[in-house]
């Protein structure tokens, strides 16, 4: 009988995921059920609904992370400080979903593209001065998502996992908890506008994805990216606003001038196509982007990359680019000649904010790191971490180490390993052919903790890959079978290069960051570089 219901239990499961999918919830990677702890752990273990992930009493209250943040600026100031600077402008790096093995993998990758063994060739920021850890996991969970990251990197607060721009007093899915003035948090995005900055964010996922949405976003779900989607988990999206309208309508988002990213879908009523020839998703009938043209004079519309390199930035107040119906597409599957790279949002984006004296602040993602690594397709994950420092490289290229602070890093790592002994200048996207296992069978360099694949035959034996890998799509090897890899808890790294860099430096916690750069920039409420003189 104890089976039989653990099937049954297992089947409900499945089907609510299938229908969670079929509805938007989920975006086919990120699982509402699994991150939350609801539908995972309840299986496995036939417990209640009342299971939930813990969260420290005291935690739940923004400024006790806020005097964290506090005691580690203070800390880092009584050491020597060899730079009074202060940054003018402010870019925030996110390669989502790299991990420090992801870091290594596509250096040697980068090597071995340029002919070499590739163990001895370095990465666009890792050439930057100065470097540190960030420790990523969130309120309520040891291992996070790019929702709780996404609060604490750009709101300087540590949240519950699936939650953005909210203090983790609020329960996922709660929307009167959301609505809570007391719980509802502020992002850097909004001090830099405060103090008449330029602002905008860059994506090569969805504008309404988990991590751009931090710097805009106040919600208990990162899954209510339109009405329709808010609808679907039972909530009123006229009492919860779903974050695309967030995005167009309330502050900071209505201010951005550069918003670039894919997820057009999420702005325009199903009864429409897109440009890209997709329905929209809206269930409310509301064109968002026929409401953000009338309220922005002089705001552009551009969704391709004829139209993004052709723009006059200086002939525009703001503008707004979706590239894709749902995210971008992969740079390895990509059409070059309709979707533009992250280098090309990147020298738009800068080039438009920096006409403002004040200076500016944006946030750029590479965000499909993240879901390379979720398939265990590696090939794709590399690729997209070498789009993403070749982002890098030309922002430090555009801009003065004089008055721009940049700032590389990820929200949580993934659990790819390198492993085995291999010799300099194998392959790093091909078997291992310096060892083998306990059968004498070579495997591959590149592994994964969890994935959709194991490569072990009927037998327990490890099946030989020599055939089948080497190709970019290559779905590696996984320890744990499951459908997709997941997250791991690791710290992950910081780079930073310009004023005040010397600052991130050492083991900080992930919600420190965007107080440091508030402090180098003179911005927010916090501790200021122009208080300290």
């Amino acid at each position: 009988m104890l089976k039989m219901l653990c099937l049954k239990q297992q089947l409900i499961f499945v089907l609510l995921v299938l229908v969670g999918v079929a509805l938007g919830s989920n975006d086919g990677v990120h699982y509402v059920e699994e991150l939350t702890g609801r539908g995972f752990v309840q299986t496995r273990f036939d417990t209640s609904i009342a299971t939930e992930k813990y969260t420290p009493p005291e935690e739940k209250n923004p400024q006790f992370w806020y005097d964290l943040a506090y005691e580690e600026l203070e800390k880092r100031l009584k050491l020597p400080q060899p730079d009074g600077k202060r940054a003018k402008n402010l870019i925030l790096f996110l390669g989502d979903g790299m991990s420090l093995s992801t870091v290594t993998a596509a250096r040697i990758l980068k090597g071995q593209r340029a002919g070499g063994t590739g163990e001895e060739a370095s990465l666009s920021f890792e050439r930057f001065p100065h470097t540190g850890l960030s420790r990523t996991y969130c309120s309520n969970a040891q291992v996070p998502d790019s929702a709780c990251t996404a609060t604490a990197y750009l709101c300087g607060v540590k949240t519950n996992i699936i939650e953005i721009g909210v203090s983790a007093a609020v329960n996922f899915n709660n929307c009167t908890e959301s609505q809570d003035p007391a719980n509802r948090l502020t992002s850097i995005a909004e001090w830099a506008q405060n103090a008449g900055k330029s602002t905008g964010i860059v994506t090569t996922t969805t504008l309404t994805h988990a991590s751009p949405s931090g710097a805009y976003a106040k919600t208990a779900n990162r899954n209510w990216e339109c009405d329709t989607d808010v609808e679907s988990y039972g909530v009123d999206s006229k009492e919860c606003v779903d974050m695309a309208t967030q995005l167009v309508t309330q502050v900071p988002g209505r201010n951005f001038e550069v918003m670039f990213g894919g997820g057009m879908g999420k702005f325009l009523p199903k009864t429409i196509k897109d440009l890209h020839g997709k329905p929209g998703e809206r269930s409310d009938g509301v064109n968002l982007l026929s409401r953000w043209q009338a309220s922005h004079e002089g705001g552009v519309l551009v969704s391709n990359r004829k139209q993004l390199l052709s723009l006059n930035v200086s002939a525009v107040s703001s503008v707004i680019g979706l590239f894709e119906s749902y995210l971008m597409k992969f740079h390895l599957e990509a059409d070059p000649s309709y979707q533009p790279t992250l280098s090309e949002l990147t020298e738009v984006a800068i080039k438009k904010l920096s006409q403002n004296e004040n200076g500016f602040f944006v946030f750029i993602e590479g965000g499909l790191i993240d879901y390379g690594n979720h398939y265990t397709k590696a090939g794709y994950a590399l690729d997209e971490a070498l789009e993403f420092e070749k982002a890098i490289q030309l922002a430090r290229d555009m801009t003065s180490i004089e008055d721009t602070l940049i700032v590389v890093t990820s929200d949580h790592g993934h659990a790819l390993s390198i492993a085995g002994y291999p010799g300099r200048g194998t392959p790093i996207l091909g078997l291992n052919q310096h060892d083998s296992d306990v059968n004498g069978i070579r495997y591959s360099t590149l592994n994964y903790a969890v994935g959709p694949k194991n490569y072990i035959d009927a037998n327990g034996k490890r099946m030989d890959m020599t055939s089948e890998i080497g190709a970019d799509d290559f779905v590696f090897p996984g320890y744990i079978t499951k459908d997709q890899g997941v997250h791991s808890g690791d710290d992950v790294a910081i780079f930073a290069s310009g004023p005040q860099s010397h600052l991130f430096t050492g083991v900080m916690q992930q919600h420190t960051i965007p107080h440091l750069m508030a402090y180098a920039a003179c911005i927010g409420n916090g501790p200021k570089l122009c208080d300290a003189k």
